[in-house]
């Protein structure tokens, strides 16, 4: 073939093409069905309990849209395109994101951790130290005050144990009022004013401008390890205690069955709403799930299990959709399970 000028230039506009479609990121986000994944390589307890059948913790893929992108998901069902902005809140980076969102994971794996270990009456520690700022928003009136890594140990004089001590704390006083938080950066204890601010998309309630989680030290006897890698966010709670107390207990909770559900799990054991439960059903369904656990949320309107229940029929899905609105409702299905 004969190599012309013209056949350059519609080369490189072809490349240049391409490239745009397949790799320019426009600033949408797209949530589409993640993953099923087993949890047995992901927790461990020390000499656990082997089951016939398995946990899943289910996930939902999220990425940048590039053009091409953007159309398929256009094309698919329970693909989700979102503002960027929708996804990411305003002033803090995607980094500072991702590593709020692996704090969260890792504060949800502490929670399961507790509820089943008290629930299966083993030995259990728990000591207060605060709570650490994940992150901070940028032009809210904590930055350059605080930092992500800190850790409040005071407000006003008056101890912080838990990140509640803080907000409740915060939520009687009025904006422009002026707080004296008492943290730990690196070795050195310091102390900060803070005026605080209205939140306009928060209903107007007041602020300082950063996200917590608190530090707790869970000392455990048989021991546990996690090795979760990238995964973030809190909606593995439950799956996480359920998995947690079958390796603690002698009796196979999965009847040899394949399990799953969602729900972020508090340390009394209460199961949360979460976001994208029916992108997850398609993700259960996709792994051959036969059971899945969704948030029942005291029954409410549009609850987490009714879009579920509505997504599964919808797909036309044999997978049991069960309501909890705590862990032990799920343990309770799973022990009368034949």
């Amino acid at each position: 073939m004969q190599v012309t000028k013209r056949n350059i230039i519609f080369f490189i506009i072809v490349v240049v093409l391409v490239y745009f479609l397949g790799a320019y990121q426009l600033p949408y986000y797209i949530q589409k069905p993640g993953g099923a994944d087993p949890l047995n390589p992901i927790v461990a307890v020390s000499n656990g309990f082997e089951s016939e059948g398995d946990m899943h913790l289910v996930t939902v893929s999220g990425l940048q849209a590039t053009p091409i992108q953007y159309v398929l998901a256009k094309m698919f069902s329970y693909q989700d395109i979102l503002p960027l902005d929708q996804v990411f809140p305003e002033g803090i980076s995607q980094d500072d994101y991702m590593h709020a969102q692996l704090q969260v994971m890792e504060s949800s794996q502490e929670a399961a951790t507790v509820v089943a270990y008290e629930a299966a009456g083993e030995n259990i520690v728990i000591d207060y130290n605060g709570v650490y700022v994940v992150s901070v928003v940028e032009d809210m009136p904590a930055e350059g005050k605080l930092e992500a890594g800190d850790r409040i140990i005071g407000i006003d004089g008056n101890k912080v144990e838990e990140a509640p001590d803080l907000i409740e704390y915060v939520e009687t006083k009025q904006a422009q009022e002026v707080i004296n938080i008492e943290f730990i950066r690196g070795e050195e204890t310091l102390h900060t004013d803070i005026a605080l601010e209205e939140f306009s998309d928060m209903d107007n309630k007041v602020g300082i401008g950063i996200s917590l989680v608190t530090d707790r030290n869970v000392t455990v006897n048989p021991e546990i390890d996690f090795s979760s890698g990238n995964i973030g966010g809190p909606s593995a709670g439950l799956m996480f205690s359920l998995e947690i107390y079958d390796q603690l207990t002698e009796e196979d909770l999965t009847k040899g069955k394949e399990i799953a559900g969602t729900g972020e799990v508090d340390y009394d054991g209460n199961v949360l709403r979460i976001g994208g439960i029916d992108k997850k059903i398609v993700a259960a369904d996709q792994e051959g799930i036969d059971i899945f656990f969704a948030p029942n949320e005291n029954g409410k309107e549009n609850s987490n299990y009714q879009v579920a229940l509505k997504t599964a029929d919808d797909i036309g899905t044999d997978m049991v959709i069960v309501p909890v609105d705590t862990f032990s409702d799920a343990l309770n299905y799973l022990e009368q399970l034949k």
